[in-house]
């Protein structure tokens, strides 16, 4: 339940991932938080031919995304500029009582003179080792671990390396829709840009960019032109004319997450074909979950939060090249009972929900609402005893007992 004291809170909260890019942890995490805070979900600038300002947009989910716009050909003064866009937002949405709630500390410069209830970093991906990185990210990540109230982590392995910057930091790795993602198990809905591909199929899902491995995909294809290859997913950061144009190799482009379980629904194996390289040492791949609800066998580079627990509990098979790639493949392909496997993948998700997620992220936010509303009481409980002893000695002592 929501602190009285700090009734009526608005959650604010910096990304550098756009809301309508890639639906994941963000969405699934400030949708549920509108049950008790009008959410402000502000995404990085834009630059525009208009003055200064920002662009608002209200989602189905009731989040209020705001997209900063500035004047472009001129970058002078930028953190300036930036912070009097959100004075301006806060006034005009009248946001006086709020929690931040960071995802980027690129958004700390322009943010840091703001008086926030509670201060949260989400921090779910190691941003400093993904490409075109600013150089002073870690710098203000440092900063930011100095002004959190309390600190989550995407993923396990992010945790280890994190958890000796912060005393009251938690690690919530990558959760599930269930029941979303079990659609998929109803059979093939057969989109139309996919139901002609031929069968056997492998698919991914998700943003192909430097963290995808090029090269295993390319040599899969070229060892067995028979078994079609599916890529769902916008192309980001890398030339599209790197990527291997084998026949047996489909992109699809980006879908929508409403989407994603008929895609799912209608591969034989899905695919999580990340390079092993520093941009993928600390990720925690929110597909294998969904992958796993949707029942489809997965197979995996050696990521460390896939190979713990996923590996592990022999629910998803961990190669290291494209021969055991498809050594892996040739097995599930042969499979005649999935059954006793099946049962494990429910067993294991059966706990694992995005809502399990939200509850105890929010219970840590109250905790932390909870300090803050004593410290609050306490000042006024001493305002009022200050006030009162002075009240006795005349009007002089209650002048100096009420300027304390």
């Amino acid at each position: 339940m929501q602190s009285q004291v700090f009734s009526n809170m608005q959650l604010v909260c910096f990304s550098h991932l756009p809301w309508n890019f890639v639906y994941q942890r963000p969405q699934h995490l400030l949708s549920r938080y509108t049950k008790l805070y009008n959410v402000y979900y502000v995404e990085e600038h834009e630059w525009s031919s208009e003055q200064d300002g920002y662009f608002i947009q209200h989602t189905n989910d009731n989040v209020v995304v705001v997209k900063p716009h500035l004047l472009k050909d001129d970058d002078a003064n930028l953190n300036e500029r930036l912070f009097k866009i959100l004075q301006n937002l806060f006034n005009e949405q009248s946001i006086h009582n709020y929690i931040f709630w960071y995802y980027t500390p690129m958004a700390l410069p322009f943010t840091n003179l703001f008086a926030p209830v509670i201060t949260v970093y989400d921090c779910m991906d190691e941003l400093s080792a993904f490409k075109f990185a600013p150089p002073e990210l870690v710098q203000f990540e440092n900063e930011l671990f100095a002004k959190a109230d309390v600190v989550f982590t995407g993923g396990n392995n992010l945790y280890q390396v994190k958890k000796n910057k912060h005393s009251n930091i938690h690690c919530f790795a990558s959760s599930i829709d269930k029941v979303h993602f079990a659609i998929a198990r109803l059979g093939d809905a057969s989109p139309t840009d996919q139901v002609n591909i031929p069968y056997p199929r492998l698919g991914f899902y998700g943003v192909i960019d430097e963290r995808f491995d090029i090269n295993l995909i390319r040599d899969v294809a070229e060892a067995k032109p028979e078994w079609q290859i599916i890529l769902v997913g916008p192309i980001v950061k890398i030339d599209a004319a790197t990527l291997p144009d084998n026949e047996n190799i489909h992109y699809l482009g980006a879908k929508t997450y409403e989407q994603l379980p008929a895609y799912l629904s209608g591969w034989d194996i899905a695919l999580i074909p990340f390079a092993i390289n520093e941009s993928t040492k600390y990720i925690s791949p929110t597909k294998t979950p969904e992958y796993l609800a949707a029942g489809k066998p997965v197979i995996s580079t050696a990521i460390t939060d896939v190979v713990h627990p996923y590996q592990h509990l022999g629910l998803v098979h961990v190669i290291d090249n494209a021969a055991s790639f498809i050594q892996k493949a040739i097995e599930e392909f042969s499979a005649a009972n999935k059954t006793n496997w099946l049962k494990n993948v429910d067993a294991y998700l059966a706990n694992l929900s995005w809502d399990n997620t939200w509850e105890a992220t929010n219970k840590l936010l109250e905790i932390e609402l909870n300090k803050k509303k004593n410290l609050l009481t306490n000042k006024i409980k001493e305002y009022v005893r200050l006030f009162n002893s002075g009240r006795r000695f005349g009007r002089g002592s209650t002048s100096r007992a009420t300027s304390i």
